[in-house]
């Protein structure tokens, strides 16, 4: 009897000594031990919590619907570094690690679960403060040249000048757009966006101008237009390369005069708008060629944006993949955590002619089909998977893309990004572990 005493005396010692958080539940669910550290981080006391239901103790955001202790107890298996969110005596949150097991005695009866949980606010708030440092709005992005564009995007917004956004189909010009607007003066007035593409000439000036009453046929009353709609805020109009002769004329005189006529109208409207375009041609080429006027052209272009596409910020795959399943968990109610290593693999050996809004496409779809806590290959489109393999069949790995800057420089820079960590470096830079290794021990770094 006195040795079983001793025993548990050294047990509390030992608990009480480290820096996680540790409690027992009996199968009624009621906390039998509660070490010094799971004090700490709740702020309960451990003669208050023991014979408490542990969720009274807890209250996490898994305790009612998915708790993991009571997984464990139901299929005997262990739960490893489950990221959950409790609150402390205070209701504040804490995010905590949680790790669960069966607790048995000598004959292997379950006598109940214990469960370690450690506090990682300090690492969750150093996250917080990296995605601030690389995000603006929802602009997600640690590539050298959008960082340098968040630093100039408030000086941009709080001017009333005209803004040309360039970049490919699907690298967010109109996320830009609106964070101008939304870091402007503006802020308060509408933001009206138009894809000037999807219409056909006489459609789009209706749109654009609006019309009064009897203007043509089926006019039976005034209908404003985009610019009207937009007054005192932005008019975001995409794909402004696709406007005709005539529109580009009208365009022009509303930059230079700030007025317009609407359908039918007999006399001018003044405008207070301030308008930011995009296109994915190049305007200047199309001026060249005729194709679009050079005078509009330069009123345009007073700030010119250019946005890289998405093969050219590789850095970024990581980080927006992180973003769209945060976004998409919300949305889905689902709890999926991260991609596989062969996805991210994968992602990186992918040039994304669609760009960001491809890859969100392709995060959607695997959420559609993933049942687990993390995306797999088999839950990508199997178009897509054979085609990306194909790919990575005849064309140079990632750091061969990067001729502009030495493999030394590339593989430096890349692990500073992501703190020394070999994995996280070489799923960034689409290679395997083992050769990055190879190449830092070739350059040095080991």
């Amino acid at each position: 009897m006195k040795k079983g005493n001793n025993h548990l005396t050294f047990t509390k010692i030992i608990l009480d000594s480290i820096t996680e958080g540790v409690f027992t539940v009996d199968n009624d669910w009621y906390v039998t031990s509660f070490n010094h550290a799971a004090e700490k981080i709740t702020g309960v006391k451990a003669d208050s919590a023991i014979g408490m239901k542990c969720y009274d103790v807890f209250r996490a955001n898994i305790c009612q619907t998915k708790c993991a202790l009571s997984e464990t107890l139901r299929t005997g298996k262990n739960i490893i570094g489950l990221p959950v969110n409790i609150l402390d005596k205070n209701g504040q949150n804490i995010p905590v690690v949680i790790n669960t097991a069966l607790l048995k005695d000598e004959h292997g009866n379950i006598l109940g679960g214990v469960e370690t949980f450690r506090d990682i606010t300090v690492i969750e708030n150093l996250k917080k403060e990296i995605s601030q440092k690389y995000s603006v709005e929802d602009i997600i992005s640690k590539h050298h040249a959008i960082l340098k564009l968040f630093e100039i995007l408030p000086t941009i917004a709080k001017s009333d000048s005209t803004v040309l956004i360039q970049g490919e189909s699907g690298t967010g010009k109109e996320l830009f757009a609106r964070a101008i607007h939304n870091l402007s003066k503006r802020t308060e007035e509408p933001f009206i966006a138009i894809n000037c593409g999807a219409l056909p000439e006489n459609l789009l000036e209706s749109e654009l101008f609006g019309y009064k009453k009897g203007a043509f046929t089926d006019a039976k009353q005034d209908k404003p237009g985009r610019f009207a709609l937009a007054e005192g805020g932005t008019l975001f109009l995409d794909e402004v390369s696709d406007f005709s002769p005539l529109l580009q004329a009208k365009l022009l005189r509303i930059l230079q005069e700030r007025e317009y006529e609407p359908l039918g109208a007999t006399a001018t409207q003044k405008t207070d708008v301030r308008i930011v375009a995009a296109t994915n041609q190049d305007l200047a080429e199309m001026v060249k060629q005729k194709a679009f006027r050079e005078d509009l052209y330069y009123r345009l272009n007073i700030i010119n944006i250019e946005l890289p596409p998405l093969r050219r910020r590789k850095e970024d795959t990581p980080l927006l993949i992180n973003h769209f399943i945060k976004k998409l968990n919300i949305k889905t109610e689902k709890e999926i955590r991260n991609v596989s290593d062969d996805v991210m693999r994968l992602f990186m050996s992918y040039d994304f002619p669609g760009n960001i809004r491809e890859l969100e496409n392709l995060i959607e779809h695997a959420f559609v089909m993933c049942g687990k806590e993390q995306i797999e290959i088999e839950h990508l489109p199997k178009k897509f998977t054979e085609t990306v393999m194909v790919e990575s069949m005849t064309r140079p790995s990632t750091l061969h893309q990067h001729f502009q800057k030495s493999e030394e420089e590339i593989i430096k820079e890349a692990l500073q990004r992501n703190l020394w960590k070999r994995s996280s470096t070489a799923r960034e830079l689409g290679i395997h572990p083992v050769t990055l290794w190879r190449k830092m021990k070739q350059i040095g770094l080991l």
